[in-house]
């Protein structure tokens, strides 16, 4: 353990509890031990191993194991050789979402990421003098952020491998927690979303990326047709074949939405009626759940909008069967947890 690391873990202890039973830990040489159930947790490669598996019930399927094998054999999303701290500040903005989340979450902010993958967003997060967390439950994928932020002496990023079920930070810990395109992967995501709800502090915001029921339908054709001709035709996705991937992010982009082994589907009204379920506020959804509401450069991601009614609503998902044809149908809820909770 570098003494980066352990300055860092020194800092953060408080806020940090045993994933398997909620105490809390202390630092034991380049260990982590845990002060209630004396678990111990080793550092590999500068990051923290705190996964703790979930202790559900046989009669209950969990996918885990099988998706966190999947992602160790093919991390999301790769980086390209020439990655830097300008590329990688260039093309997040490049996507407006990420363009708008730098301009908007301000300097200082203290974020989570839960199933970071290869740490891209938290490593561009990190750039503006926030204090970011990146966790994921892959090894290799974490060691892909760890490597870069290192080549890049990011400070105030840091990476632990965590299962989302079994979070090993304390509640309301987090001005923002993001979840982008990870709870869709997950046996219960219902649950999920509950569990990491938990780590918002009062005031503060939740953020959830999910594949959508409507708008994943062409990439499910595409994927019945590459499973048909053994991935023939892979021209039929727009990304693929404009090119400009490298092959390990051809092959990152194509494995993640073509052969993941597990996925669901879900509906902005489905997610609004989560944050209702836990006394959250909606705040907006991407795109507007009214129509002809674009997301643009003006858009303010943390100002409330005035939802549409189900009518409205209606319309904008069955809008999306068309809108995923290049982003895998994907769609995002903002929620804020009320202040005087």
């Amino acid at each position: 353990m570098n003494e980066g690391t352990r300055s860092w873990l020194l800092e953060q202890l408080p806020t940090l509890c045993c994933p398997r039973c909620g105490a809390d830990l202390a630092l034991r040489g380049d260990e982590i031990a845990c002060s209630g159930c004396s678990q111990d947790f080793p550092v590999t490669h500068d990051i923290p191993q705190l996964f703790w598996p979930n202790d559900w019930s046989d009669e209950r399927r969990d996918v885990t194991e099988v998706v966190r094998s999947f992602y160790e054999e093919t991390p999301f999303p790769n980086y390209d050789d020439f990655d830097s701290i300008g590329s990688l500040q260039r093309k997040a903005r490049q996507g407006l979402f990420a363009r708008l989340l730098d301009e908007q979450v301000p300097p200082g902010a203290r974020i989570i990421e839960c199933g970071c993958g290869t740490g891209q967003l938290s490593n561009f997060l990190s750039i503006a003098n926030r204090t970011v967390f990146g966790t994921d439950m892959c090894l290799n994928s974490l060691k892909m952020a760890q490597a870069f932020k290192e080549k890049q002496a990011l400070a105030r990023v840091h990476f632990l491998q965590m299962n989302l079920f079994r979070p090993v930070f304390k509640p309301e810990s987090f001005d923002l927690v993001i979840s982008n395109g990870v709870l869709h992967h997950t046996s219960d995501p219902f649950l999920a979303f509950q569990t990491i709800a938990r780590l918002t502090r009062p005031g503060g915001y939740l953020l959830v990326g999910l594949y959508h029921r409507y708008g994943r339908l062409v990439t499910d054709l595409r994927r019945a047709i590459f499973n048909l001709t053994r991935d023939r035709f892979t021209s039929l996705d727009p990304n693929l074949r404009e090119g400009g991937f490298r092959q390990a992010k051809w092959k990152a982009w194509f494995m993640d939405q073509y052969k993941n082994p597990h996925e669901s589907k879900h509906t902005i009204g489905e997610v609004i009626g989560w944050l209702r379920k836990l006394g959250f506020q909606l705040v907006r959804s991407l795109p507007s759940s009214r129509p002809f509401q674009p997301v643009d450069e003006m858009t303010r991601l943390f100002q409330p909008e005035q939802p549409g009614n189900g009518l409205e609503r209606s319309l904008v998902e069955l809008g999306m069967i068309r809108g995923g044809s290049r982003e895998g149908g994907f769609f995002i809820v903002i929620g804020r947890k009320p202040a005087n909770r």
